[in-house]
Protein backbone atom coordinates (compact mmCIF):
# COMPACT_ATOMS: atom_id res chain seq x y z
CA UNK A 1 0.00 0.00 0.00
CA UNK A 2 3.05 2.42 0.89
CA UNK A 3 4.67 1.36 -2.01
CA UNK A 4 1.32 2.16 -4.15
CA UNK A 5 0.78 5.73 -2.66
CA UNK A 6 4.88 6.65 -3.39
CA UNK A 7 3.96 5.22 -6.80
CA UNK A 8 1.38 7.93 -7.30
CA UNK A 9 3.12 10.52 -5.92
CA UNK A 10 5.95 10.40 -8.39
CA UNK A 11 5.36 10.83 -12.13
CA UNK A 12 7.93 8.08 -14.49
CA UNK A 13 10.34 11.05 -15.02
CA UNK A 14 10.59 11.81 -10.93
CA UNK A 15 11.22 8.34 -9.99
CA UNK A 16 13.48 7.62 -12.50
CA UNK A 17 15.43 10.79 -11.07
CA UNK A 18 15.10 9.39 -7.54
CA UNK A 19 16.51 5.88 -8.40
CA UNK A 20 19.61 7.83 -10.04
CA UNK A 21 20.16 9.81 -7.03
CA UNK A 22 19.96 6.98 -4.86
CA UNK A 23 21.98 4.79 -7.04
CA UNK A 24 24.77 7.73 -7.45
CA UNK A 25 25.30 7.58 -3.45
CA UNK A 26 25.37 4.12 -3.18
CA UNK A 27 28.51 3.45 -6.28
CA UNK A 28 29.79 6.42 -4.69
CA UNK A 29 30.03 4.48 -1.18
CA UNK A 30 30.21 1.08 -2.15
CA UNK A 31 31.28 0.72 -5.44
CA UNK A 32 29.16 -1.33 -8.81
CA UNK A 33 30.09 -5.00 -7.29
CA UNK A 34 29.39 -3.58 -4.22
CA UNK A 35 26.01 -2.21 -4.98
CA UNK A 36 23.14 -4.34 -5.77
CA UNK A 37 19.76 -4.06 -7.05
CA UNK A 38 18.03 -5.10 -4.04
CA UNK A 39 19.70 -2.37 -1.54
CA UNK A 40 18.92 0.10 -4.67
CA UNK A 41 15.17 -0.80 -4.50
CA UNK A 42 14.92 -0.33 -0.80
CA UNK A 43 16.51 2.63 -0.51
CA UNK A 44 13.88 4.09 -2.96
CA UNK A 45 11.32 2.02 -1.04
CA UNK A 46 10.18 0.71 -4.54
CA UNK A 47 10.14 -3.12 -5.54
CA UNK A 48 13.35 -4.58 -7.72
CA UNK A 49 11.03 -4.75 -10.75
CA UNK A 50 10.73 -0.66 -10.57
CA UNK A 51 14.25 -0.16 -11.08
CA UNK A 52 14.24 -3.15 -13.80
CA UNK A 53 11.35 -1.33 -15.72
CA UNK A 54 13.72 2.14 -16.01
CA UNK A 55 16.93 1.10 -16.67
CA UNK A 56 16.42 -2.88 -17.04
CA UNK A 57 19.38 -3.64 -14.33
CA UNK A 58 22.11 -2.58 -12.29
CA UNK A 59 24.50 -1.91 -15.54
CA UNK A 60 21.91 0.27 -17.23
CA UNK A 61 21.73 3.05 -14.09
CA UNK A 62 25.59 2.58 -14.03
CA UNK A 63 25.96 3.46 -17.73
CA UNK A 64 23.36 6.34 -16.22
CA UNK A 65 25.24 7.85 -13.14
CA UNK A 66 28.87 7.79 -15.18
CA UNK A 67 27.49 9.00 -18.16
CA UNK A 68 25.96 12.60 -16.25
CA UNK A 69 29.63 13.03 -14.15
CA UNK A 70 30.90 12.76 -17.02
CA UNK A 71 29.55 14.98 -19.29
CA UNK A 72 29.29 17.77 -16.36
CA UNK A 73 32.91 17.10 -15.34
CA UNK A 74 33.39 17.57 -19.49
CA UNK A 75 31.29 20.44 -19.83
CA UNK A 76 33.32 22.64 -17.12
CA UNK A 77 36.82 21.50 -18.57
CA UNK A 78 35.81 22.53 -22.13
CA UNK A 79 34.42 25.56 -21.05
CA UNK A 80 37.73 26.54 -18.67
CA UNK A 81 39.75 25.85 -22.08
CA UNK A 82 37.77 28.06 -23.87
CA UNK A 83 39.72 31.31 -22.18
CA UNK A 84 42.14 33.28 -24.60
CA UNK A 85 45.22 33.20 -23.15
CA UNK A 86 46.88 29.45 -22.98
CA UNK A 87 48.25 30.41 -18.84
CA UNK A 88 44.13 31.38 -18.19
CA UNK A 89 43.29 28.13 -19.54
CA UNK A 90 45.55 26.07 -17.45
CA UNK A 91 44.31 27.74 -14.49
CA UNK A 92 40.50 27.48 -15.18
CA UNK A 93 41.04 23.93 -16.02
CA UNK A 94 42.96 23.09 -13.15
CA UNK A 95 40.60 25.08 -10.81
CA UNK A 96 37.61 23.19 -12.63
CA UNK A 97 38.33 20.42 -12.01
CA UNK A 98 39.15 20.64 -8.09
CA UNK A 99 35.20 22.66 -7.95
CA UNK A 100 34.26 19.50 -9.58
CA UNK A 101 36.06 17.69 -7.00
CA UNK A 102 34.90 20.05 -4.17
CA UNK A 103 31.03 20.39 -5.43
CA UNK A 104 30.23 16.72 -6.58
CA UNK A 105 32.44 14.35 -4.23
CA UNK A 106 30.29 11.25 -5.28
CA UNK A 107 30.77 11.42 -8.82
CA UNK A 108 34.03 12.10 -8.72
CA UNK A 109 34.10 9.09 -6.53
CA UNK A 110 32.55 6.64 -8.87
CA UNK A 111 34.90 8.07 -11.78
CA UNK A 112 37.93 6.62 -9.97
CA UNK A 113 36.77 4.08 -7.78
CA UNK A 114 36.97 1.31 -10.77
CA UNK A 115 39.49 2.30 -13.14
CA UNK A 116 42.63 4.66 -12.39
CA UNK A 117 43.91 7.25 -14.25
CA UNK A 118 47.18 5.37 -15.52
CA UNK A 119 45.17 2.43 -16.20
CA UNK A 120 44.58 3.00 -20.17
CA UNK A 121 41.03 1.47 -19.33
CA UNK A 122 37.86 2.73 -17.47
CA UNK A 123 35.63 5.26 -17.24
CA UNK A 124 37.81 7.66 -15.95
CA UNK A 125 40.53 6.83 -18.18
CA UNK A 126 38.23 7.55 -21.26
CA UNK A 127 37.65 10.71 -19.53
CA UNK A 128 40.67 11.58 -19.42
CA UNK A 129 41.66 10.70 -23.07
CA UNK A 130 39.03 12.80 -24.13
CA UNK A 131 40.08 15.58 -22.18
CA UNK A 132 43.65 15.43 -22.89
CA UNK A 133 42.44 15.40 -27.13
CA UNK A 134 40.69 18.77 -26.30
CA UNK A 135 44.28 19.93 -24.47
CA UNK A 136 46.33 18.54 -27.24
CA UNK A 137 44.83 21.59 -29.89
CA UNK A 138 45.13 24.07 -27.20
CA UNK A 139 49.20 22.75 -27.17
CA UNK A 140 49.63 22.84 -30.58
CA UNK A 141 48.63 25.96 -31.36
CA UNK A 142 50.90 27.32 -28.58
CA UNK A 143 53.89 25.16 -29.38
CA UNK A 144 53.48 26.75 -33.08
CA UNK A 145 53.43 30.33 -31.95
CA UNK A 146 56.48 29.40 -29.27
CA UNK A 147 58.44 27.52 -32.01
CA UNK A 148 58.17 24.06 -31.07
CA UNK A 149 57.04 20.93 -33.18
CA UNK A 150 53.69 20.70 -32.71
CA UNK A 151 54.37 17.10 -33.78
CA UNK A 152 54.81 17.01 -29.77
CA UNK A 153 51.63 18.34 -28.36
CA UNK A 154 50.03 14.73 -27.36
CA UNK A 155 52.50 14.09 -25.64
CA UNK A 156 52.43 16.61 -23.69
CA UNK A 157 48.65 16.70 -23.27
CA UNK A 158 49.07 13.60 -21.85
CA UNK A 159 51.56 14.83 -19.04
CA UNK A 160 49.66 17.38 -18.29
CA UNK A 161 46.58 15.89 -18.32
CA UNK A 162 47.66 13.31 -16.17
CA UNK A 163 49.56 15.39 -13.56
CA UNK A 164 46.13 17.38 -12.77
CA UNK A 165 43.98 14.18 -12.84
CA UNK A 166 46.36 12.06 -10.49
CA UNK A 167 46.52 15.40 -7.94
CA UNK A 168 43.09 15.67 -7.90
CA UNK A 169 42.42 11.91 -6.79
CA UNK A 170 44.81 12.68 -4.09
CA UNK A 171 42.63 16.04 -3.18
CA UNK A 172 39.64 14.25 -3.16
CA UNK A 173 40.69 13.07 0.42
CA UNK A 174 43.00 15.45 2.07
CA UNK A 175 41.08 18.64 0.89
CA UNK A 176 44.26 20.55 2.22
CA UNK A 177 45.75 23.44 1.25
CA UNK A 178 42.25 24.52 -0.61
CA UNK A 179 41.69 24.17 -4.45
CA UNK A 180 43.04 27.82 -5.39
CA UNK A 181 46.28 27.22 -3.60
CA UNK A 182 46.54 23.36 -5.49
CA UNK A 183 45.63 24.92 -8.60
CA UNK A 184 48.65 27.60 -8.12
CA UNK A 185 50.69 24.91 -7.61
CA UNK A 186 49.97 22.57 -10.33
CA UNK A 187 50.01 25.93 -12.60
CA UNK A 188 53.32 26.73 -11.31
CA UNK A 189 54.75 23.39 -12.18
CA UNK A 190 53.32 23.21 -15.73
CA UNK A 191 53.93 26.87 -16.70
CA UNK A 192 57.40 27.03 -15.17
CA UNK A 193 58.93 23.95 -15.02
CA UNK A 194 61.36 22.46 -11.74
CA UNK A 195 64.05 25.31 -13.00
CA UNK A 196 61.30 28.72 -13.44
CA UNK A 197 59.14 27.36 -10.26
CA UNK A 198 57.90 30.95 -8.13
CA UNK A 199 58.91 30.13 -4.68
CA UNK A 200 54.95 32.04 -3.97
CA UNK A 201 52.86 31.28 -6.70
CA UNK A 202 49.09 32.30 -6.91
CA UNK A 203 45.69 32.17 -9.11
CA UNK A 204 45.82 34.90 -11.77
CA UNK A 205 42.65 37.59 -10.88
CA UNK A 206 41.49 36.89 -14.24
CA UNK A 207 40.83 33.08 -13.12
CA UNK A 208 40.02 33.65 -9.46
CA UNK A 209 37.35 36.12 -10.31
CA UNK A 210 35.63 34.42 -12.87
CA UNK A 211 31.77 34.42 -12.24
CA UNK A 212 29.23 32.01 -14.23
CA UNK A 213 27.56 33.77 -16.89
CA UNK A 214 23.71 33.49 -15.70
CA UNK A 215 21.07 33.63 -17.86
CA UNK A 216 19.67 37.64 -18.24
CA UNK A 217 15.62 37.80 -17.46
CA UNK A 218 15.18 40.63 -20.06
CA UNK A 219 17.39 42.50 -22.72
CA UNK A 220 20.78 43.79 -22.08
CA UNK A 221 20.49 47.67 -22.07
CA UNK A 222 22.66 49.93 -23.46
CA UNK A 223 24.39 50.71 -20.36
CA UNK A 224 25.19 46.80 -19.78
CA UNK A 225 26.47 46.20 -22.97
CA UNK A 226 28.76 49.57 -22.53
CA UNK A 227 29.77 47.73 -19.23
CA UNK A 228 30.18 44.19 -20.62
CA UNK A 229 32.73 45.62 -23.45
CA UNK A 230 34.38 47.07 -21.29
CA UNK A 231 34.89 44.29 -19.19
CA UNK A 232 36.15 41.97 -22.43
CA UNK A 233 38.87 45.34 -23.04
CA UNK A 234 40.01 44.69 -19.08
CA UNK A 235 40.08 41.20 -19.76
CA UNK A 236 41.85 41.01 -22.93
CA UNK A 237 44.61 43.84 -21.35
CA UNK A 238 45.02 41.92 -18.47
CA UNK A 239 45.61 38.49 -20.77
CA UNK A 240 47.95 40.77 -23.21
CA UNK A 241 50.24 41.58 -19.53
CA UNK A 242 50.17 38.16 -18.69
CA UNK A 243 51.34 37.08 -22.27
CA UNK A 244 53.97 39.75 -22.13
CA UNK A 245 54.78 38.89 -18.64
CA UNK A 246 55.34 34.72 -19.61
CA UNK A 247 57.59 35.79 -23.15
CA UNK A 248 59.84 37.89 -20.81
CA UNK A 249 60.04 34.85 -17.83
CA UNK A 250 60.32 33.04 -21.08
CA UNK A 251 63.12 34.57 -22.57
CA UNK A 252 65.25 34.81 -19.09
CA UNK A 253 64.42 31.38 -18.78
CA UNK A 254 66.27 30.86 -22.31
CA UNK A 255 69.08 33.24 -21.33
CA UNK A 256 69.71 31.97 -17.72
CA UNK A 257 69.75 27.72 -19.62
CA UNK A 258 72.44 29.14 -22.39
CA UNK A 259 74.50 30.57 -19.91
CA UNK A 260 74.26 27.63 -17.73
CA UNK A 261 75.11 25.49 -20.89
CA UNK A 262 77.74 27.27 -21.29
CA UNK A 263 79.52 27.05 -18.19
CA UNK A 264 78.95 23.10 -18.43
CA UNK A 265 80.81 23.38 -21.54
CA UNK A 266 83.16 25.18 -20.40
CA UNK A 267 83.49 22.42 -17.29
CA UNK A 268 83.19 19.78 -19.77
CA UNK A 269 86.05 21.43 -21.80
CA UNK A 270 88.45 22.47 -18.66
CA UNK A 271 88.23 18.69 -17.47
CA UNK A 272 88.77 17.20 -21.10
CA UNK A 273 91.87 19.50 -20.96
CA UNK A 274 93.03 18.39 -17.35
CA UNK A 275 92.57 14.87 -18.72
CA UNK A 276 94.56 15.01 -21.51
CA UNK A 277 97.22 16.96 -19.49
CA UNK A 278 97.40 13.63 -17.11
CA UNK A 279 97.44 11.52 -20.10
CA UNK A 280 100.41 13.15 -21.89
CA UNK A 281 102.10 13.59 -18.11
CA UNK A 282 101.64 10.00 -17.85
CA UNK A 283 103.08 9.23 -20.69
CA UNK A 284 105.79 11.08 -20.48
CA UNK A 285 106.96 9.57 -17.25
CA UNK A 286 106.20 6.00 -18.90
CA UNK A 287 108.39 7.12 -21.45
CA UNK A 288 111.25 8.05 -19.28
CA UNK A 289 110.82 5.02 -17.03
CA UNK A 290 111.25 3.06 -19.83
CA UNK A 291 114.80 5.45 -20.91
CA UNK A 292 116.37 4.50 -17.03
CA UNK A 293 115.17 0.73 -17.78
CA UNK A 294 117.28 0.38 -21.01
CA UNK A 295 120.12 2.68 -18.88
CA UNK A 296 120.27 0.54 -16.24
CA UNK A 297 120.08 -2.73 -17.60
CA UNK A 298 123.96 -4.05 -17.81
CA UNK A 299 125.22 -4.92 -21.26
Amino acid sequence: MTESRSRRRMSGSERREQLIRISRTLFAEKGFDGTSIEEIAATAQVSKPVVYEHFGGKEGVYAVVVDREMQKLLTMITEALSASHSLIKLERAALALLQYIEESSEGFRILVRDSHAASGTGTFASLISEIASQVEDVLADEFSARGYDPKLAPIYAQMLVGMVALTGQWWLDVRKPGREEVAAHLVNLAWNGLTGLNHDPAISALSRERVPVLPRPRPASEKELRELEKAREREAKEAEKIRQRELKEAEKARVRELKERERLLKEAEKAREREEKIRQREAKLAERAARLEQVDQPE
